[in-house]
């Protein structure tokens, strides 16, 4: 089974994150073992605002070993439905809509979201399966 990569866990282990570096490149590793590791563009370009040149990025993100997936039509459709329904809710700011399109393309495409941050793919994505600090301690 893939697992699609959210944003926080490749910064831990970019930045070397004191409190999340070992975590987030256990699971990562765990997830590599029992299937594809994949990023979308939103993830791509979330990690790479850290960065100057495309070409550092993707160094840190090889293809070989991160599978790069288009976002589908239909995820970028139910995205738009989940964040529509978590703002008539009365949902903040502190949501936004790439959350949605990654929630969304592991939905549409069976994958498992690798996370540290599980509350809204848990809310709005809830037959997604996830891997979390809760989960996976």
């Amino acid at each position: 089974m893939a697992t699609l990569v959210d944003t926080n866990v490749l910064v831990d282990i970019a930045v070397r994150d004191p409190l999340w570096l070992g975590w987030s490149k256990a699971q990562l590793l765990s997830a590599a073992k029992r299937g594809a590791i994949v990023i979308n563009p939103i993830v791509y370009s979330e990690f790479s605002v850290r960065y100057q040149r495309m070409e550092d990025v993707d160094l840190l993100l090889p293809e070989p070993d991160y599978s790069r997936e288009n976002l589908p039509w239909a995820a970028a459709f139910a995205a738009g439905a989940a964040f529509r329904k978590y703002r008539q809710a009365g949902g903040g700011r502190d949501r936004v809509l790439p959350d949605f399109l990654i929630g969304a393309h592991a939905a549409i495409r069976g994958h498992t979201i690798l996370t540290r941050d599980p509350k809204g793919y848990r809310a709005y994505f809830p037959s997604v399966e996830l891997i979390t600090p809760d989960t996976h301690p």
